[in-house]
């Protein structure tokens, strides 16, 4: 034991809290590949629910929760999944991409994941430090993501993307 290689993501808490992060980011977005614009706006359930609004779901929860919450910025989000229609499916896409660039980037430049959040979630009396914003994020997306999965499997079939 112990002559295991480490990979570069097992090296920090910070790395590792990312790196699973990511990983359910990317199953939400391999979701909508490979679709029309159509299909991806399609709700498969009767609140509407559909992939393109987790993906716009998912990029305003990103923003609230490293942005406002732990940076304390003065944000206005729209946490709906109601997808404008002229808005494409790259460009919702584009969007999340960079409010989680920007997430890891606010991430990584905190030198401590105990360092609490500027505000406290709105509603609740508590802030939070940054590892548990992180830890959040995860579930979040991955919830996120296992409804993409069935979402997608309602469409066309596909599975285990």
């Amino acid at each position: 034991m112990g002559d295991e290689p480490e990979l570069p993501w097992m090296r920090s808490e910070r790395e590792v809290l990312l790196h699973y992060l990511d990983k359910m980011r990317n199953a939400v977005v391999r979701t909508t590949e490979g679709l029309t614009e159509e299909q991806v706006r399609a709700p498969g359930v009767p609140s509407g629910t559909n992939l393109l609004g987790l993906v716009q779901h998912l990029t305003a929860m990103e923003v609230h929760w490293f942005e406002r919450v732990f940076l304390g910025e003065d944000r206005v989000i729209d946490e709906s999944m109601a997808v404008p229609a002229g808005v494409t499916r790259d460009e919702v896409v584009a969007a999340y991409r960079a409010a989680c660039a920007r997430s890891d980037e606010i991430v990584r430049a905190c030198p401590d994941l105990a360092t609490m959040s500027r505000i406290a979630n709105p509603g609740e009396d508590l802030r939070d430090p940054l590892r548990v914003i992180v830890a959040h994020m995860i579930e979040e997306t991955g919830r996120h993501a296992g409804h993409a999965d069935i979402l997608r499997e309602q469409l066309d079939g596909v599975t285990g993307r």
